[in-house]
């Protein structure tokens, strides 16, 4: 019996080993995220996002959720995304998302002209328009949380914010927890967004 049982679990191993993703297949993925996102995880263009550092949880939601979308189903609406993760097993998603989330991630600087704006917004909210602390969630400096699915956001880069910001207040993105990104975001204004989106770039 101890032999049969053991035969059982030396199958699994192998079979689990046999299935496991390659190094060099993950690298030949990420090559196509390079284009936008860059080598190092570093985005190209200030309207995409840094992958860098980014906690693997939410990056490995964020493609499924792209996947989900663009195949009719709930998520989040992206046609050049969408595309991009439509191909992708549930287990190469996991594997590009810890390819990126084990890169250093890169520092960034808060221009003083937003502070005035942005600091107080971001520490403590806006008590008479209900607006919560942007800190509860992602932290005094800006590194979320990986258990909670709560984005690492520092260092981020500033047109990427704006632009999600944007778009959760329209409501064009709804795939944040308990609305709660839609919530804060329906309350500010644009110059708030403004400020709030280059205000995290020097949180770390």
């Amino acid at each position: 019996m101890n032999r049969i049982i053991l035969a059982c679990i030396m199958g699994l191993l192998a079979s689990t080993s046999a299935s496991a993703l390659e190094p060099a297949e993950v690298e030949q993925a990420a090559m196509g995220c390079a284009a936008c996102h860059g080598q190092n995880g570093q985005a190209i263009m200030d309207a995409y996002p840094n992958l860098a550092g980014q906690h693997s949880k939410y990056i490995a939601k964020q493609l499924r959720e792209f996947k989900s979308a663009i195949m009719g189903g709930e998520g989040r609406a992206n046609a050049v995304m969408g595309g991009m993760a439509m191909p992708l097993t549930e287990e190469m998603m996991d594997a590009l998302a810890e390819h990126y989330s084990n890169m250093p991630a890169q520092a960034g600087s808060t221009p003083e002209s937003v502070i005035e704006v942005a600091q107080p917004l971001y520490l403590g909210g806006d008590i008479e328009r209900k607006i919560a602390a942007c800190v509860a969630c992602h932290g005094p400096r800006g590194n979320g949380t990986e258990l909670s699915g709560f984005p690492k956001i520092s260092g981020q880069n500033a047109e990427y914010i704006k632009l999600q910001l944007t778009a959760f207040r329209s409501g064009e993105r709804a795939n944040d927890l308990n609305g709660m990104m839609r919530d804060v975001a329906q309350k500010l204004t644009d110059d708030e967004i403004d400020a709030l989106s280059k205000y995290l770039g020097g949180l770390h």
